[in-house]
């Protein structure tokens, strides 16, 4: 996120309210956050990979309906900046109506952490303390006190700290290198998860991807396997210079690179356009209206959601890349699993992940190219599967099959583990 984040939290955002037709609300997902990974301590079948809205509904716009529209986005869990405690119990007990989860964010929950936290730790729509973003190295040590502290009281909601990109200069990081920055938050602030932000797209007419955003998913994942907290990713919800309107394309590629790395949780940022210039759309515009941007959140959430007995608490194996030039700090694929016989891939390439998740094994294919499908050929042996994205599966021939993988879009194969 920016770092204006915190002074756009406190601006007022005028906008229309607008009702949403009534949905069933399906069963939240609880989860209990230890050491690693995130484990759901209810069925598999009703547990999901969290899905955060960041500058979700203003505290201005706090009424049921909103977060109505919120839950029918897709998304389990939201955050705002509100000015005061009594707006935040009035923002968490909409989000317990809606089915959302909420994260505590007011000036109290700094000023005197220990009440503060006392007061929300039962409230049943309690996802966890938003305590800072981006912050620097310097913030370090002010950060892990005030996690003990939190977690002294309360150690069943997440302590979240959202981390800058490794595309921040030395004199934001506070220190001379990305992985330097990176080991000293683990070490001195011991938050449940790691959270960082990259916004990888950029460019209004030739649009790119940075060439240091798979590198940051490697250090990420790399550090969460270390260090035993799961990570939490982000994509880019809302244009601004130099990033243009999100395609549903742009925000698969976002989403589904981080869980190919293996990422326990998704965030966009933004979901309501924020009232300065310089943000143009997010999923809600300036009016309150939906956007061609909510549409292509609430059909990627749903993808999410089928897909979540594939991600949710798995084990990465491995990651590679194919194509001709593979990206900057990330390693060519060279070996496949045994079940797959052979694998190929023209266009940019794509993003190849091996793992592993009760008692099965998964093939996850992302096509790196936003803008363009990508063919692919793939031969498996028997008793291989497709995923769909519904969460069912079908069985494979044992030909040569060609795949059209749509922009940013992801392909899965799974197979028991006692194949391997």
């Amino acid at each position: 996120m920016k770092k204006l984040l915190l002074t756009l939290l406190i601006v007022s955002i005028a906008a229309i309210s607008k009702g949403s037709e009534k949905d069933s609300l399906e069963t939240l997902t609880k989860y209990f956050v230890g050491s690693h990974p995130l484990v759901s301590y209810i069925s598999k079948a009703e547990a999901q990979i969290p899905v955060v809205a960041i500058l979700a509904i203003p505290e201005n716009l706090t009424n049921i309906s909103r977060y109505k529209e919120l839950r029918a986005s897709g998304v389990t869990m939201s955050y705002y900046h509100f000015l005061n405690a009594h707006d935040m119990q009035a923002a968490l007990d909409m989000g317990q109506q809606a089915g959302i989860k909420v994260f505590v964010s007011c000036p109290e929950l700094i000023s005197d952490p220990e009440t503060t936290v006392r007061r929300f730790m039962n409230h049943p729509a309690l996802a966890g303390y938003f305590l800072a973003d981006e912050p620097s190295r310097k913030d370090f040590s002010r950060l892990g006190e005030l996690v003990k502290k939190i977690r002294a009281i309360d150690d069943k909601h997440i302590c979240y700290v959202n981390l800058f990109p490794n595309y921040q200069v030395e004199k934001y990081l506070g220190v001379r290198t990305y992985e330097e920055y990176l080991e000293n938050f683990i070490k001195e602030v011991p938050t449940q998860i790691i959270s960082f932000d990259h916004y990888p797209i950029i460019g209004s007419t030739k649009r790119s991807v940075r060439p240091s955003f798979y590198k940051n998913l490697e250090t990420i994942s790399e550090a969460s396997q270390r260090s035993g907290r799961p990570f939490w990713g982000f994509a880019l919800s809302v244009a601004h210079a130099p990033y243009p309107v999100p395609t549903l394309g742009a925000l698969r590629l976002q989403v589904y690179s981080n869980l190919a790395y293996g990422a326990q949780g998704i965030q966009y940022f933004t979901y309501w356009t924020p009232a300065t210039p310089q943000f143009y759309i997010a999923a809600i515009g300036k009016d309150g209206k939906q956007t061609v941007v909510y549409q292509s959140l609430q059909q990627l959430n749903r993808e999410i959601k089928g897909l979540s007995s594939v991600f949710l608490g798995a084990k990465m194996v491995s990651v590679n890349h194919t194509g001709n030039v593979k990206p900057m700090g990330t390693h060519a694929l060279s070996k496949l699993p045994k079940p797959i016989v052979s694998l190929k891939t023209d266009g940019l390439g794509a993003v190849v992940s091996v793992m592993k998740n009760n008692g099965k094994s998964y093939l996850v294919i992302v096509n790196r190219d936003f803008t363009t499908p990508m063919n692919m050929w793939i031969r498996c042996i028997q008793g291989v599967s497709r995923v769909q994205k519904h969460g069912s599966s079908i069985k494979q021939n044992l030909s040569t099959n060609k795949v059209i993988v749509g922009p940013g879009d992801i392909v899965i194969y799974s197979w028991p583990y006692s194949m391997n």
